[in-house]
């Protein structure tokens, strides 16, 4: 994966990290009421679920660039209109408000991990998401294996540290988003549809 690409790879990924979703609100949530510490489990298996999913995506791309590059480009465009349309979609959202935190018992690592992996992978919408962000960053000339192994581990690696952020700082960050949940939303959402517009376009 040439440089420049990656590095654009990486600007894309932390936008999408920073927007709300099942994960980063459970760690949220998890990092309130069991401790930073402990919510490394629930961050540990939502990472292995978005590298499940990272991996399914890749191997429909696989099979697509065996049949034509050109439906590659194609795909771009689709994925781009897809993201435009998620962007619209997150603006028009309310803000979120999230259940008051109560004191809860300890709560085991096992099942902690479990749910983070639940939450990545239970969301069929994640891996249709996949489908059109991970195509603006092929490059058809390369191996596919190499690029793969290279985006499922940046991803994953960004993913978990700014849930790990979440977590730790869950008791400020909480109510602060439910305070500007609105504005927030649209910044997000105005990220996604940038984000539609612009990727399609790069080489």
């Amino acid at each position: 994966m040439a440089l420049h690409l990656w590095l654009l790879y990486v600007v894309a990924s932390i936008g999408l990290s920073v927007t709300p979703g099942p994960n980063s609100l459970l760690a949220l949530t998890h990092g309130a009421r069991y401790g930073h510490a402990r919510t490394l489990f629930t961050i540990a298996g939502g990472a292995l679920g978005f590298i499940l999913l990272i991996a399914l995506s890749m191997l429909g791309i696989g099979t697509l660039l065996r049949a034509s590059t050109q439906a590659l480009i194609a795909l771009k465009w689709i994925g781009g209109a897809y993201l435009i349309w998620l962007g619209v979609q997150l603006w028009r959202a309310p803000a979120l408000h999230l259940t008051p935190v109560a004191d809860a018992p300890a709560r085991a690592g096992s099942a902690m991990f479990r749910q983070g992996f639940l939450s990545a992978v239970s969301n069929p919408k994640a891996l249709l998401f996949y489908g059109a962000f991970l195509p603006q960053f092929i490059d058809p000339t390369r191996g596919l294996f190499g690029q793969f192994v290279v985006m499922a581990l940046t991803f994953a690696l960004i993913e978990s540290v700014f849930e790990y952020l979440l977590a730790r700082l869950a008791h400020v960050v909480r109510p602060r988003l439910e305070r500007a949940g609105r504005r927030f939303n649209r910044v997000c959402g105005g990220l996604f549809a940038l984000m539609g517009a612009a990727l399609p376009m790069t080489r």
